[in-house]
C-alpha cells in the first residue's frame, strides 16, 4: 500500500512513519512544511529506507498535494499547528494549516479516488471536563482555544466530505502524547530538558490540571488500526486511561532525573486553560482491537532516558541549528 503521510517530520508524524516502516510493508511519501516543529533530525535514522520518500512542502499547495496523492491508497493527515500557547498569540497559522490545509487534502483525496482519508485530531476539540466523566465519540465539540477550534474545523470538514461526497473518512482523537522526538516546548520534554540543565520546571496555575497521558507509540498504533480497520464516517478516541495532574507528571520527572524539587515553579495560568481531559477508548478497543501497551511509569522512565541519551537532538533545537542546512541534520529530500 502506498500512503501519503502529512506532517511526518513532526513528533507524532515521525513516530508514525517509523512504525509504518518497521511493522508494515507500506510505502510512505512523507510531506512536511518543516515549520518550527518539523525536524528532519527526527527522520535521520530513516535516510536509507527505500520505502520512504520525504518531500518538503505545504499541504496548502494544491498542485503539489495532487502530484503526491496520485496513486496513493490512503492519506493520513498528521500535519498540524498544535501548540495552544502559540495559537493564543497568533491564530492565523492554525486556521491556515488545520482548516484550509485539511480542506486541500480532502478535495485532493476526493478527486484522486483515494481509498481512505485518516484525519488525526485531538481530544481538545471536546472542550473541558469537570471532575467526573470522560469524552466519548458522541460528546459535542466545544473547543475553547484557537488551536482546538481549528482542529474541530478540520474534523467537521472531514466528516462533511464523507456525508456529502461519500469520501471514506476516519477521524482519530487522542489524549496528551509523550515520548521521543517531542518538540521541547511541551510539558514533558520541557520538564525533562530543564531538569537535565538544572533550571526551573514551570507549572501553569496550581498545577492540578488533569490529562490522560498516552505514549506516542500507542497513539501511532491506534492510527494504524484506524487506517486498516476503522469504519468509514466514524471517529475513534485513543486514551491510555492514565489520568494524572500536570504536577504529578513534573514531580515524577524530577524523581527520574534526580533534579531538585525546588526547581518546580508555579507560573501564571494561561487563558482558556481547560481543567481536565479524559477520553473513553472503549470504542477503539472494541472495533479496532486496539489497546495501549505502554504503562505511564515505564513510559516516562523510557522517555526521560531517551532525552538524556539524545541531548544532541534537543540541544540542536535550542540553538536553532536543526533548521540550518549543512549543520549536521538531513535538510534534503530523501528519495
Amino acid at each position: 500500500m502506498k500512503l501519503l503521510v502529512t506532517g511526518g517530520a513532526g513528533f507524532v508524524g515521525s513516530n508514525l512513519v517509523r512504525l509504518l516502516l518497521t511493522e508494515t510493508s507500506h510505502r510512505v511519501v512523507n510531506l512536511d512544511a518543516l515549520t518550527y516543529a518539523g525536524n528532519l533530525d527526527n527522520l535521520k535514522d530513516l535516510a536509507d529506507e527505500q520505502r520512504h520518500r520525504f518531500v518538503h512542502g505545504d499541504i496548502c499547495d494544491e498542485p503539489l498535494v495532487r502530484e503526491l496523492a496520485a496513486g496513493a491508497d490512503a492519506i493520513v493527515n498528521v500535519a498540524a499547528e498544535s501548540h495552544v500557547d502559540r495559537s493564543i498569540v497568533s491564530a492565523a497559522p492554525f486556521v491556515r494549516t488545520n482548516v484550509l490545509g485539511t480542506q486541500t487534502l480532502l478535495a485532493t483525496a476526493l478527486d484522486a479516488g483515494t481509498s481512505r482519508f485518516v484525519q488525526v485530531s485531538t481530544d481538545e476539540v471536546y472542550g473541558s471536563l469537570g471532575k467526573d466523566g470522560r469524552f466519548t465519540e458522541e460528546t459535542p465539540l466545544a473547543p475553547r482555544s484557537p488551536y482546538s477550534a481549528s482542529k474541530a474545523g478540520g474534523d467537521l470538514l472531514a466528516m462533511a466530505y464523507h456525508e456529502t461526497y461519500g469520501l471514506d473518512v476516519v477521524v482519530t482523537r487522542c489524549t496528551n502524547n509523550y515520548g521521543p522526538y517531542q518538540f521541547p516546548e511541551k510539558l514533558v520534554p520541557l520538564s525533562i530538558t530543564n531538569a537535565i540543565r538544572g533550571t526551573s520546571l514551570p507549572l501553569y496555575g496550581d498545577g492540578l490540571h488533569v490529562r490522560d497521558w498516552i505514549h506516542v507509540r500507542d497513539h501511532c498504533r491506534g492510527i494504524l488500526a484506524a487506517l486498516e480497520r476503522g469504519r468509514a464516517g466514524e471517529a475513534y478516541n485513543f486514551g491510555a486511561e492514565a489520568e494524572r495532574t500536570n504536577s504529578w507528571i513534573v514531580h515524577r520527572i524530577v524523581e527520574e532525573t534526580g533534579a531538585a524539587r525546588k526547581l518546580v515553579t508555579l507560573v501564571a495560568d494561561r487563558p482558556g486553560h481547560d481543567r481536565r481531559y479524559a477520553v473513553d477508548p472503549s470504542k477503539a478497543m472494541r472495533e479496532l482491537g486496539w489497546a495501549p501497551q505502554v504503562g505511564l511509569a515505564a513510559g516516562l522512565r523510557e522517555t526521560v532516558a531517551w532525552y538524556q541519551n539524545n541531548e544532541w537532538w534537543w540541544r540542536r533545537i535550542e540553538s536553532g541549528e536543526y533548521a540550518n542546512p549543512g549543520s549536521g541534520g538531513i535538510l534534503k529530500e530523501i528519495d
